[in-house]
């Protein structure tokens, strides 16, 4: 998800590697090479990783660029504000129930769309950067999940800065966890495949070993937080060492359970290096990864959205 938080100016980010050993401060990338003349870096398939050193040492402006997909998609505005619509128009004609709660937070509320009985239900974790967006503006995004037969769910969590991202984490688990509760309970079989886009995705990754959790998708996702910690992203987040290293799906224990990475191939360079990277440490494991032709940042969500979307049909391979 994940655009600018706002359009004025900026906080600057903290510089330098914050302390950061191991892979973080030396082997982690952080974005990809900028773009050589005559290659614009969105269309280009093999960019190259960037260390984290490296990273620290671009100017603050150029960090920033690297992981703000609002500046760098022209029409984020407009096509989020046709998904508002589409979520709109779907609240009308599916059968469903909104904003069951599931914590005392204001933002602590799961739709549900119902499926089939015995059906598998297709969780949806929205992006923002962990900072803003709600998951109504998402509601669209199950609409091909419910043309095959699924059933879905759209999580809501509290934003930062009034919660940190342990703290979203922790929230957005016990949400699947009060989803798959919910299904089983209106006569559906339990059985999860949870997804997410940009922040949504690293959170979906995080949850990939919940009870219930046959599968797992991440739509254009933030698989190492360590570069962000590094951009004016950080102002809000105030991710600290020990979330770098244990809330980084590139930097924990893998989980056996299948996970596609999906990304769009007209995205920012660092946002497909994101993906590449975490799709290649998990090639030996279930699940493989989606490259979304001319996709941008936005526009990407349509692969889940679309019954015959290739991110939801790679997902529905796995059932």
């Amino acid at each position: 998800m994940s655009e600018a938080p706002g359009t004025g100016s900026r906080s600057r980010a903290p510089t330098g590697t914050h302390g950061l050993t191991g892979a973080h401060a030396a082997g982690g990338f952080a974005a990809a090479q900028p773009a050589q003349p005559g290659q614009p870096g969105q269309e280009r398939a093999g960019h190259v990783l960037v260390p984290l050193a490296e990273f620290a040492a671009w100017p603050q402006q150029a960090r920033d660029a690297a992981y703000d997909n609002t500046a760098a998609v022209a029409t984020s505005a407009q096509q989020l504000a046709a998904l508002e619509v589409a979520s709109a128009e779907l609240v009308q004609r599916a059968p469903c129930q909104l904003d069951l709660a599931y914590g005392p937070g204001e933002r602590q509320r799961f739709d549900v769309f119902a499926g089939p009985p015995g059906s598998a239900t297709l969780v949806f974790i929205h992006g923002g950067y962990w900072q803003m967006r709600h998951k109504n503006t998402f509601r669209a995004v199950v609409a091909g999940a419910l043309a095959q037969g699924l059933g879905a769910a759209l999580v809501g969590y509290t934003l930062a800065p009034q919660a940190s991202l342990t703290r979203i984490v922790g929230e957005v688990r016990e949400a699947v966890r009060a989803v798959r509760a919910h299904a089983q309970a209106q006569g559906a079989s339990g059985r999860l495949l949870v997804s997410g886009w940009s922040a949504g995705a690293h959170l979906a990754a995080l949850c990939l070993d919940e009870d219930g959790v046959a599968a797992g998708l991440g739509v254009s996702g933030i698989y190492d937080l360590a570069p962000i910690r590094l951009t004016y992203l950080n102002t809000a987040l105030q991710l600290s060492d020990a979330e770098v290293a244990g809330l980084s799906p590139l930097h924990r224990p893998l989980s056996s359970r299948p996970f596609v990475v999906a990304h769009g191939l007209a995205e920012l360079p660092a946002l497909q290096a994101q993906s590449r990277t975490f799709a290649a440490q998990r090639r030996a494991m279930p699940g493989g990864m989606v490259a979304a032709p001319g996709a941008d940042h936005f526009s990407v969500l349509q692969a889940l959205a679309q019954p015959q979307g290739q991110a939801l049909q790679a997902v529905l391979a796995l059932l």
